[in-house]
């Protein structure tokens, strides 16, 4: 019976180890903040109050699932470029540039600020990535975080929009 090769079989996709292991570098940050931005954005969908409950309430599940099934789609990028993806509470604190969502819930208006916040650093974190996706020709990555910028900068306006007088 012939033994079975433990080591990983080699990835031949005409981007360099040292080139995958950068770009997923700033993918992990990108999915622990779009994991971390997804759960705040759940917590406050459960507990906003107020005379605006109705619209953020829905507004908030609406951005919740989005971001819920953008998650996927990055780790699964990490994975094609032969690396784990992070997926623990834990990996995600340490790789997120968020905060977590305050112990006690906020006045709307500032979970409206909060969450804005929270778009514009993903979208900046995104953007980021431009020169190592760049320097390897990743189109498939820069697809990616074109779709994941666009996402964010545009919920990030909405929100905006909502803490204008």
């Amino acid at each position: 019976m012939a033994k079975k090769s433990t080591a990983a079989p080699s990835i031949s996709i005409g981007i360099s180890e040292k080139d995958r292991a950068a770009i997923v570098a700033g993918l992990s940050k990108l999915l622990a903040e779009t994991y971390t931005l997804y759960l705040t954005t759940h917590n406050f969908h459960w507990n906003v109050t107020g005379p605006m409950f109705n619209s953020l309430h829905a507004m908030f599940m609406t951005q919740y699932t989005e971001l819920w099934t953008a998650v996927d789609p990055i780790a699964e990028r990490i994975r094609s470029l032969g690396h784990a993806a992070p997926g623990s509470y834990a990996q995600f604190a340490k790789l997120s540039g968020l905060a977590d969502a305050p112990a006690t819930p906020p006045k709307a208006l500032e979970m409206v600020r909060i969450l804005k916040e929270g778009h514009e650093t993903v979208a900046r974190t995104a953007r980021q990535l431009f020169p190592a996706v760049d320097k390897a020709s990743d189109e498939p990555t820069a697809d990616l975080l074109t779709q994941r910028i666009t996402v964010h900068e545009q919920t990030a306006w909405m929100l905006r929009s909502l803490l204008e007088e």
